[in-house]
């Protein structure tokens, strides 16, 4: 029997999945009422947590944050089982995930930090990225439990906080991403282009696909025989922003990227591959 505490979109997703693979499931919410549809569709529902983890062989969390998974790790020691797992799916701190990995594990417990990269749709579907990282020994005992509930399961090594660090890093790129549709929007608003034409521009141009190309470009530190010089990306950066002068609300990112490449250019590095301006940070 596995228990899921917390069940919000993901949580939810998670437990249907289980349920649809044949598992017993126990769950707890906070809020009892947001669990009552998953208690109509075969799992447990219990408002006590402690009754919820009890007996079961593991616990998922899928919390909202470090303080609301430090609070329900206290609330269950006293009913965990002794040889149960947890597995915590939530987007917490680097030192939050290495400091329960280490503070668990001195009590006896195993707690295994697996954030993810899914909708609630992939949860449902068992799709998506699930990341994990710790004692390679304990991750290659622990994996059979966590392959099927997602599409992909990326092992990180051994330091107990890499997960959480590359979730967050995950989460950097995407909100770098939706800010960059905002101020494309703005743009083509300010030019009186209707802002649903970018679905097509996306439709035929995938930016996306460039993401792995320039991060092995800047890690190798191949700044020579550039694809796009910075020079020309400045210069693009200058167009947008006369283009969208007038624009409402105004452009967010692009100034501060114009400003970060005039930072490279300065130092006499305008004819070399844009990416040029990762340098200081690789």
């Amino acid at each position: 029997m596995i228990a899921f505490l917390g069940t919000g979109l993901l949580g939810s997703g998670f437990v249907r999945a289980a349920l649809k693979r044949g598992e017993k499931v126990n769950v707890w919410n906070r809020t009892t009422d947001r669990a009552a549809p998953l208690g109509r569709e075969g799992a447990a529902v219990f408002p006590s947590i402690s009754d919820a983890v009890n007996g079961a062989e593991r616990v998922h969390l899928v919390l909202s944050d470090d303080d609301a998974v430090e609070a329900v790790v206290q609330e269950i020691l006293p009913a965990l089982a002794k040889e149960a797992v947890i597995f915590d799916h939530t987007s917490t701190s680097v030192k939050g995930a290495a400091h329960r990995t280490q503070n668990l594990a001195a009590l006896g417990v195993v707690y295994q930090h697996c954030p993810v990269f899914m909708s609630p749709q992939n949860a449902l579907e068992s799709s998506g990225v699930m990341l994990i990282s710790g004692e390679e020994a304990r991750y290659a005992r622990l994996k059979s439990s966590l392959e099927p509930m997602t599409g992909k399961l990326v092992y990180f090594g051994s330091d107990p906080g890499r997960a959480a660090a590359m979730k967050l890093a995950g989460n950097l790129m995407l909100m770098a991403i939706t800010t960059g549709l905002a101020d494309a929007a703005a743009f083509l608003k300010a030019l009186d282009i209707p802002r649903s034409e970018i679905n097509v521009l996306f439709e035929n141009f995938n930016p996306g696909a460039s993401v792995q190309p320039r991060a092995k470009r800047m890690l190798a530190g191949s700044y020579d025989n550039p694809s796009w010089e910075l020079n020309m990306a400045r210069k693009d950066a200058r167009l947008i922003l006369a283009e969208a002068y007038s624009a409402e609300p105004a452009l967010t990112m692009v100034p501060q990227y114009a400003a970060f490449m005039d930072k490279f250019i300065q130092q006499g590095l305008g004819h070399q591959d844009w990416t040029v301006i990762g340098k200081e940070a690789l």
